[in-house]
């Protein structure tokens, strides 16, 4: 199960237990309508209560980078698991954005809020 909080160029998504597919559908959806209204954007991922993720999400996962690959601004990662902060790492490999892992919420936002006040 996924939340998703959303405004100006920002993207946030908060994941509880599994990362399944639909949930994955659902956040690519607001993501593409927010490219094509506001161009690049900045994305917080809160992967601290996530419990796992399915095979199809990671596939999906990289499909979706190779296509965003100058989409995205800033990425901040919210996670203390040293797996995911590794995987996160990797991913910079098919976006050109900024990629920042952090164990604190005040931090992570404050980070990709200065990003948008350079741009604005």
């Amino acid at each position: 199960m996924i939340n998703i909080e959303h405004r100006d160029r920002l993207v946030a998504v908060t994941v509880f237990g599994e990362f399944a597919l639909a949930d994955y559908k659902e956040f690519e959806e607001l993501v593409n309508y927010k490219i094509q209204f506001s161009g690049p954007i900045d994305l917080l991922f809160d992967l601290r209560e996530m419990a796992g993720f399915t095979l199809d999400v990671a596939w999906e996962e990289i499909k979706f980078s190779r296509q965003h690959a100058h989409d995205f601004r800033r990425i901040a990662v919210l996670t203390d698991d040293q797996w995911l902060t590794w995987s996160a790492w990797v991913s910079q490999l098919f976006v050109d954005a900024q990629v920042q892992v952090f164990d604190d919420e005040t931090e992570a936002r404050d980070w990709l809020g200065s990003a948008a006040e350079t741009v604005e």
